[in-house]
């Protein structure tokens, strides 16, 4: 049940953690914004930060595998040169740990995007959003880990397994798994994440945290050599909304994204209806789409059902290629089986994508937005799934399971819309977060923003996991 409330009338529970928050310090607050004002003002140095940070991964991810590596001195090091900054004090993300996806380069530490088959060495220049958060003043205290080629939705290797930090019997969801989970334990307060098909959405809504896809162009993508045929970007995972905000407007060097304004009256759709005709939603995250939309409503927003059409050949045909792309070169031998029969499907599936593909797609997405300023779906379509070494599952197994998991995302990255998943209370069975994904037309980042701050505002949402399970 969601409690409607006036636009002009601030919750009292709201106004009680606003009071608490002036008062915490930025160990118990542990926020990317609080760190770095923190670090700005003097009442902490970036080796403090740093060595929270570090302190909390020894503590924790024994039990939830998020790194696959941690760069304990090397960040220290970081830290230390960091702090000794003419600039230090207009440094937006001053002395923040942040974590890093294992699909994008940090100097000195090797690439492996969670195979065996690519190469050991270490990568001799940071890619250009590692290069934006150190200008920020961020410090890369570990790499976290992702699924085989960044393809599935689940994160785990038959040598590794990636826990959910609600419940360890279940996953924290992929491709950005790792990222997910070092954020929702509370080990950084941010984490880099990419998303080719849903990765950095499924993971946020799997773990209770926002995360957003920008849209096509804002933020450098070099995810492989097409990212994907357009569909992949990089982005933020974070506890809070203003967090994300910080970190999107680091990566996309626009300062003005970090401002989170009142978003005013919008037209907002509500779109439950499942993307797949056999396929049937859990009642309880279109339960979440509709208390959401009941706030919204008490908010002045109109909201409106709509039923939309999804598409399904464009984005899986370039979810099927675009790893066959990517592997060029690579030794097969030491893929996993599903991988390998993945790449076989990918190469026939290249001469499926066509450019003539897009219009159509766009054409319903424009008629869309030129009656609504966002549209809000289910996150996901169940609950994280049980752990199991899908690694060592067949290819057609795994895609059924993604599948069924997670259907909503692919519209928005083949359109090169920004899309955010938005937590949304708690799944009364499984007891891990329920979530709404937002989405909006290209350039709207914003407009994601604000909803999400203000549905935050309202109905917050645990900044870390509440329990292990």
């Amino acid at each position: 049940m969601v409690t409607k409330h006036r636009p002009d009338v601030i919750p009292v529970c709201t106004l009680l953690t606003a009071a608490h928050t002036q008062v915490m310090s930025w160990r118990q607050e542990f926020t990317a914004t609080a760190i770095s004002a923190a670090v700005r003002a003097g009442r902490c140095s970036a080796g403090d930060a740093v060595a929270e940070s570090l302190r909390r991964i020894a503590e924790r991810d024994a039990a939830v595998g998020a790194f696959v590596g941690v760069r304990a001195e090397r960040a220290m090091a970081e830290a230390s040169a960091v702090q000794t900054r003419s600039d230090l004090a207009s440094l937006p993300l001053a002395g923040v740990p942040v974590a890093i996806k294992d699909n994008i380069a940090v100097s000195g530490e090797p690439l492996r995007i969670g195979s065996r088959a690519t190469s050991s060495t270490p990568a001799d220049r940071d890619h250009p959003v590692v290069t934006r958060l150190r200008q920020a003043g961020a410090i890369v205290v570990g790499i976290t880990a992702v699924p085989e080629l960044c393809i599935w939705g689940s994160t785990d290797s038959p040598w590794s397994m990636t826990r959910n930090p609600w419940d360890h019997s279940r996953s924290p969801g992929g491709s950005s798994g790792g990222s997910a989970a070092a954020v929702a334990s509370g080990m950084v307060p941010i984490a880099h994440a990419a998303d080719g098909l849903g990765s950095i959405r499924i993971p946020a809504a799997s773990c209770g945290l926002f995360g957003l896809k920008p849209g096509l162009g804002v933020v450098p993508a070099q995810l492989g050599p097409n990212d994907w045929y357009g569909m992949a970007e990089n982005g933020p995972l974070a506890t809070t909304v203003e967090d994300a905000a910080l970190m999107l407007s680091v990566l996309a060097t626009r300062p003005q994204l970090a401002e989170l304004a009142s978003p005013g009256p919008l037209r907002i759709a509500i779109a439950v209806g499942s993307p797949l005709a056999l396929l049937r939603t859990d009642k309880y995250w279109v339960s979440a789409v509709e208390g959401i939309g009941e706030l919204l409503t008490g908010l002045g927003h109109t909201v409106s059902p709509v039923r939309l059409r999804y598409a399904v050949i464009a984005p899986i045909s370039r979810w099927l290629a675009g790893p066959a792309v990517d592997a060029v070169g690579l030794d097969r031998r030491r893929l996993q089986p599903r991988t390998r029969r993945h790449l076989a499907v990918g190469r026939l599936a290249r001469h499926v994508v066509r450019n003539s593909q897009l219009p159509p797609i766009e054409c319903r997405a424009n008629n869309l937005f030129e009656r609504f300023d966002a549209v809000l779906t289910p996150a996901l379509a169940h609950p994280p799934p049980r752990l199991g070494i899908r690694s060592k599952q067949s290819w057609v197994r795994n895609v059924v399971a993604d599948s069924r998991f997670a259907p909503y995302s692919a519209q928005w990255n083949v359109l090169g819309y920004p899309a955010a998943s938005v937590p949304a209370g708690r799944h009364p069975v499984s007891g891990t977060p329920t979530a709404v994904q937002i989405a909006a037309q290209r350039g709207r980042e914003s407009t994601i923003l604000s909803i999400a701050a203000q549905i935050e505002r309202y109905q917050p949402w645990p900044r870390v996991a509440e329990a292990g399970g």
